[in-house]
């Protein structure tokens, strides 16, 4: 589990604001269902968000920190029984060239047929 900065955490929670929760925790708590899903999300996102239901915060918390040390993410927020939790992706991005948008043409008005 990685330590974030002040400044990761902020900017990861500004990215997590508009996400939805992928991942539902239940009554069952930490199976391995439920921990295989938060595995295969956070390979496809670095980022995700989980909801929790209960209604005990203790019990919240330390479901957060069981959640990142089982799969080595880093907590980033806690704010009801919503988590959110970051690992770095473990593959190395594609540095493919982007390909520039062609340019298009002015658009023609209706004077400008009419002056030809």
């Amino acid at each position: 589990m990685k330590s974030l900065s002040a400044a990761e955490r902020k900017l990861l929670k500004a990215r997590a604001h508009v996400l939805n929760p992928v991942v539902t925790v239940g009554n069952e708590r930490l199976s391995a269902a439920v921990l295989k899903e938060i595995e295969t999300s956070l390979r496809a996102h670095d980022l995700i968000k989980i909801r929790v239901t209960g209604d005990d915060r203790d019990a919240r918390l330390a479901l957060l920190g069981e959640i990142c040390n089982r799969t080595g993410a880093s907590p980033v927020q806690h704010i009801g029984k919503i988590l959110v939790v970051y690992r770095e992706s473990r593959e190395a991005p594609a540095s493919a060239p982007k390909k520039r948008a062609a340019r298009k043409q002015p658009r023609r008005t209706k004077r400008s047929y009419q002056n030809t």
